[in-house]
C-alpha cells in the first residue's frame, strides 16, 4: 500500500471526523536485532465478528455494524450507538492526521487492523514473532459492554461468540503467532470462573482482566467474592492481564489536561494497581497467580519497591498486613510481570526489577505503537545487555509465560543482539 488518499471527500465532516486519510508509505523490513513476542497488541473487530455465532434466539439482536446516512459505520449493542473511534488503528496513519480525528470507518484504517493475515505481514516487517491481541475500545479491555448490556443472556452469548471469534478465527489464522487473550464475564464471579475453565481447555492462555472492577461498577479486588475466578485462573495457569485503562479510567489531573498528559501518565496506573492488588491480598490467597500490567512500563518498578520496603517496616503499626504474610516485595517478585513500551532507564535497572519479570510490546495499532520502527526501538533500548537477556526480555519471558512457542532457530540465528 503506498501513500494514497481516500475518496472519502463525499462524507460530511462530522463529530471530528476527517476527509483525508492518508497513509504511510509501506514500510521495508528493519534489520533484525531480535525477534519479539509483544504481549500487547489490539485488533479491531470485523462486522461480521458475531454473524453465525450467536445462538438462533438472539441472531437478530446481536452486536452489529449498521452504516448512517453518511456511509459512516456505527457499531450497535441493543439500543445504543458506538463510533468507531480512530484511536482504535492511528498505525499506518500519517501524524499530522492524528490531530482531531475520532470517528473512522474501517477503509480509514490499515487492513492490518481488522484482518489476520495482513497483520502477520505487519508483523513480519517490524520482526515481530507472535503477538497477544487485546480488543478494541468498543468493548472496554475487560469486556465490561456485555456485562452491562440489559438483557444478561444476550450479554452472556456475546461474550461467548466474541471470544469464539477470537480462538477460532483470528488466532487460529496461524497458532504460532498469535497468542489466546480471553474476555472475562465480570457479572458473575463464579459464571467467570466456569468460563476460565471452559476456555483453558479451547487453548486459551490469558484473560483481560480489570486493574480496579469498583471503577466500572463491580466488586472491588478486596471482595474475595472474585477468589473463584482467581483460583480458576491459577489453576488452569491462565494469565491475568490488567490493560492500563481496563477499569474505564487513566490518570486526568485536571479537567484541562490535554491527551498528551493523560498519555504520559499512564505509567501511574500501573503503580497503582500493582500496590492496591498486593494489599488486597490476591497474591497470598492464591500464591500461583500470575499478573501482567500491560502498557504500563516498568522504569517505576524500583520505586514502588522502595515504597513498599518502606511500609513494611511499619509492619507493627499495621491493621492489614499480618506478621506472617510475606514480604509484599517478595508478592511482586513472584506474581507480577510488567511489559515494557519504551523504557530506557528500566532496562538498566533490571537487576533491581527482575530480568525475569519483563516483556516487550508493541501496541499496535494504537498511538502509542513503536511499529514500524519496533527494531530500532529494541535496538537502541537493550543493546547494552548481554545477549541472553536481551533473549529473555524479547521473547524468552513472553513464551514461557504464556507457554507459547519460541521463534525458529534460524530466526534468533539471524538476530544481531548483543553484536553492538
Amino acid at each position: 500500500m503506498s501513500t494514497r488518499r481516500s475518496n472519502l471527500a463525499e462524507l460530511a465532516e462530522h463529530q471530528q471526523r476527517t476527509t483525508t486519510v492518508t497513509f504511510i508509505p509501506d514500510p521495508e523490513p528493519d534489520e533484525l536485532f531480535c525477534p519479539i513476542v509483544s504481549v500487547d497488541d489490539h485488533v479491531l473487530e470485523p462486522p461480521d465478528t458475531f454473524v453465525g455465532r450467536m445462538p438462533a434466539r438472539f441472531e437478530a439482536l446481536a452486536p452489529r455494524v449498521e452504516t448512517d446516512d453518511e456511509g459512516v459505520p456505527w457499531w450497535i449493542f441493543e439500543d445504543k450507538r458506538m463510533p468507531i473511534l480512530f484511536a482504535n488503528g492511528a498505525a499506518g496513519r500519517v501524524l499530522e492526521e492524528w490531530k482531531g480525528a475520532s470517528r473512522c470507518s474501517y477503509e480509514e484504517f490499515r487492513r492490518s487492523v481488522s484482518e489476520p493475515i495482513t497483520r502477520l505481514a505487519d508483523m513480519d516487517v517490524a520482526g515481530i514473532w507472535a503477538s497477544l491481541c487485546f480488543g478494541s475500545t468498543l468493548w472496554g479491555f475487560a469486556g465490561s459492554r456485555f456485562a452491562r448490556m440489559r438483557d444478561g443472556e444476550l450479554g452472556l452469548a456475546s461474550l461467548h461468540a466474541y471470544n469464539d471469534w477470537m480462538i477460532e478465527e483470528w488466532c487460529a489464522t496461524d497458532r504460532d503467532r498469535f497468542i489466546p487473550c480471553q474476555l472475562p464475564w465480570l457479572g458473575d464471579p463464579l459464571i467467570a470462573a466456569d468460563e476460565i475453565r471452559r476456555n483453558a481447555a479451547r487453548g486459551f492462555r490469558a484473560v483481560s482482566f480489570s486493574e480496579n472492577p469498583e471503577g466500572l461498577g463491580f466488586a472491588s479486588i478486596y471482595d474475595t467474592s472474585w477468589d473463584p475466578f482467581f483460583a480458576a485462573c491459577a489453576e488452569t495457569e491462565t494469565i491475568v492481564n490488567l490493560h492500563v485503562g481496563s477499569s474505564g479510567r487513566t490518570p486526568n489531573p485536571s479537567a484541562d489536561s490535554p491527551p498528551e498528559a493523560i498519555a504520559a501518565l499512564f505509567p501511574l496506573s500501573g503503580m497503582e494497581t500493582v500496590v492496591d492488588w498486593i494489599y488486597a491480598k490476591v497474591p497470598i490467597r492464591h500464591p500461583e497467580l500470575q499478573v501482567v500490567l500491560s502498557e504500563a512500563g516498568v522504569s517505576w518498578v524500583p520505586m514502588i519497591i522502595e515504597r513498599l520496603r518502606r511500609a513494611y517496616r511499619h509492619l507493627p503499626a499495621s491493621e492489614t498486613w499480618a506478621r506472617d504474610d510475606p514480604d509484599p516485595i517478595e508478592l511482586l517478585h513472584r506474581n507480577f510481570h510488567f511489559a515494557s513500551l519504551e523504557d530506557p532507564s528500566g532496562f538498566r535497572m533490571l537487576d533491581i526489577i527482575g530480568e525475569d519479570r519483563v516483556m516487550v510490546e508493541t501496541d499496535f495499532p494504537h498511538m502509542d505503537s513503536t511499529w514500524p520502527g519496533c527494531q530500532a526501538m529494541i535496538r537502541g533500548e537493550l543493546s547494552h545487555l548481554p545477549r541472553e537477556v536481551i533473549a529473555k526480555v524479547c521473547f524468552e519471558n513472553a513464551c514461557r509465560l504464556y507457554r507459547h512457542p519460541l521463534p525458529p532457530d534460524e530466526l534468533i540465528a539471524r538476530a544481531t543482539m548483543g553484536a553492538g
